[in-house]
């Protein structure tokens, strides 16, 4: 039996872990030491925590009731907004052990040696639905991994597909709108979604995904991961190669029936959130194999297609995946709230040895993911535990800001350069030199080969009946848009197979619209 109990993981509850420059004294503060008495936030004993202070038995509430002054003042401000995607989803912690050595791709320290652990934390959630969603509905679900490395945190992003429906960061908005609710009616609407589908055909890999058996994963245990993006390894010698990270389920990949998810939706909504809960209390501690994919900066000059489009899949037998680590589950949250809703992914958080690549949509999110963060959480979300970068000391220029929550790095210069003691700079993290086009435009990608990897999944992924049941999830779902947007749709499909068009359509023959939209057609529809 493997011997979980020597890989520490991250207990925000047991020990407040913070930068060694964040705790006073060196003192750390333990559950041990909170005292029994009832207090205020501000630690002041209560006396009555049952009766609201009044001017008589009958009389008005008095302002100088700070007990319920400060409940009903915390009360009303207890909610953070919700996540604008990914907004309902559970997590745990745990930690990554290197199994294989990868040194002569990257110099990261999370990879130093065999035998290495690493505290993690990751986040599942579905994608489009609000926070009281059901965890069962079609939809593709994030797959959000937080290394606590000695080089600060290494937040890998991404989803349990190795594809997503846009290639270009500015679509990004207009694509999360079109699967949200219509601005006028507030109701979910199949035309917004299938209108922007069909629009932009690089959406029809991830779709057909989406549509197969793979678009209703069994919980968060049984589904693999993907950092989806291509992203940029260096090695000591600051020799770079372009690279993809996967994670294999080693619980095994088991999908749900639609008829199974649509019961589950009812009766359980928070099924795969229960399921990962109870699996890790019951000492059932999943676990995924970590790989990655790497592709020369020679071959990705040569390649086919565009490498770092997130449309495309690099082939397994052209890039096979190499061996890298584990990933296992051993702890979960104390409070859901403070580990969880609070918990903050960023992919720009990348130590020294992992780089971005030019993929459009990853360059968009380097910056939109923090800067949710600092309107969602506020300007110090780094300072929260779960987010903060423990295992390393932070030293910056960054001051103040709401929510500072430590000695704000005391009186060193908040200024750089400068001729005292503060940080400096180490030449020996610079990035890796690039060369890039010179020039400077926007670039349509609409006409990409949106076909050939779509026809491959439809034609040698799936076997027949897989293929039968992806045309009927799909003709489900798009019966409810209008008759044009259908043939636009059955359009695109004609063009990556005639099966796939033609069975869609079959279906659809024999349906009426559902869905009145309230919108104003154009383009002579």
């Amino acid at each position: 039996m493997f011997d979980h109990s020597k890989y520490k993981t991250l207990d925000l509850y047991n020990v407040r872990i913070v930068p060694i420059s964040h705790i006073p004294n060196g003192t750390i503060e333990s559950r041990a030491q909170r005292p029994d008495n009832l207090t205020t936030g501000a630690g002041h004993p209560i006396g009555d925590k049952l009766n609201i202070m009044t001017a008589g038995p009958r009389g008005p509430l008095l302002v100088q009731d700070t007990p319920f002054i400060d409940e009903m003042a915390h009360f009303d401000r207890e909610r953070i907004p919700e996540r604008v995607v990914h907004a309902k989803g559970g997590g745990a912690f745990g930690y990554f052990e290197v199994t294989h050595d990868i040194s002569r791709y990257c110099k990261a320290k999370v990879f130093e040696h065999v035998g290495k652990t690493t505290p993690i934390a990751i986040r599942f959630s579905t994608v489009a639905g609000e926070k009281g969603s059901a965890d069962t509905v079609r939809d593709p679900r994030g797959f959000a991994v937080k290394f606590y490395t000695d080089e600060g945190n290494w937040d890998l992003t991404g989803n349990n597909t190795p594809i997503f429906f846009i290639r270009d960061a500015m679509l990004f908005p207009s694509f999360v709108h079109s699967q949200k609710r219509n601005p006028q009616t507030h109701l979910k609407d199949p035309d917004m979604v299938w209108d922007f589908w069909s629009l932009r055909s690089e959406c029809m890999h991830q779709v057909s995904f989406l549509f197969s058996d793979r678009g209703l994963p069994d919980g968060f245990r049984h589904m693999n991961g993907y950092g989806s993006h291509t992203f940029k390894l260096v090695n000591a010698e600051r020799q770079p190669v372009y690279c993809k990270f996967h994670y294999k389920t080693n619980q095994g990949i088991k999908n749900m029936k639609p008829e199974d998810a649509e019961r589950l939706a009812s009766t359980d909504p928070d099924y795969a959130i229960r399921d990962l809960y109870t699996s890790i209390a019951n000492g059932k501690f999943p676990s995924w194999s970590f790989y990655i994919q790497v592709m020369t900066f020679d071959q990705a000059e040569k390649f086919q297609w565009n490498p770092f489009d997130l449309t495309k899949v690099w082939s397994h037998k052209e890039y096979p995946l190499i061996p890298v680590g584990r990933l296992v589950l051993n702890r979960n949250p104390a409070n859901y709230f403070a580990e969880i809703e609070q918990l903050a992914f960023d992919p720009s958080n990348m130590p020294p040895g992992i780089e971005p690549s030019p993929d459009k949509m990853l360059q968009g999110r380097l910056f939109s993911y923090p800067d949710t963060h600092r309107h969602r959480l506020g300007t110090n979300y780094l300072q929260l535990p779960v987010n903060c970068p423990f295992r390393t000391r932070v030293a910056n220029y960054q001051r103040d800001g709401p929510m500072c929550m430590f000695d704000n790095q005391a009186g060193t210069p908040n200024y750089f350069p400068n001729s005292f003691s503060a940080p400096e700079t180490q030449r020996q993290h610079m990035e890796t030199r690039f060369t890039v086009s010179p020039d400077v435009g926007r670039y349509n990608s609409a006409d990409d080969d949106n076909v050939t990897q779509v026809r491959t999944f439809f034609t040698e992924v799936l076997n027949e009946e897989e293929r039968q049941r992806l045309c009927q999830n799909m003709a489900g779902a798009l019966k409810g848009a209008q008759v044009f947007i259908q043939k636009r749709w059955v359009q695109n499909l004609m063009a990556v197979h005639a099966d796939y068009g033609n069975g869609v359509q079959a279906l659809l023959n024999n349906t009426e619209p559902t869905n009145v939209s309230p919108f104003i057609l154009v383009h002579g529809h």
